[in-house]
């Protein structure tokens, strides 16, 4: 290996173990609920809307 393989695994592990400082460091938010929100998977995940029956793909 070459020392410019060396500089930039260092650089990548030290980046790393600086998004993971920081990651702990800050608490996830929770999400906030849907009011009024259909019941059932996201339609926008699975691709297709239904409502009451009919189905219309965007």
């Amino acid at each position: 290996m070459t020392d410019k393989d060396e500089k930039i695994k260092a650089a990548a592990k030290r980046a790393l173990k600086e998004a993971a400082e920081r990651k702990a460091e800050t608490p996830a938010k929770p999400r906030p609920t849907e009011l009024g929100g259909r019941d059932g998977p996201e339609p926008t995940r699975f691709g297709d809307w239904e409502r009451k029956g009919i189905t219309s793909d965007f």
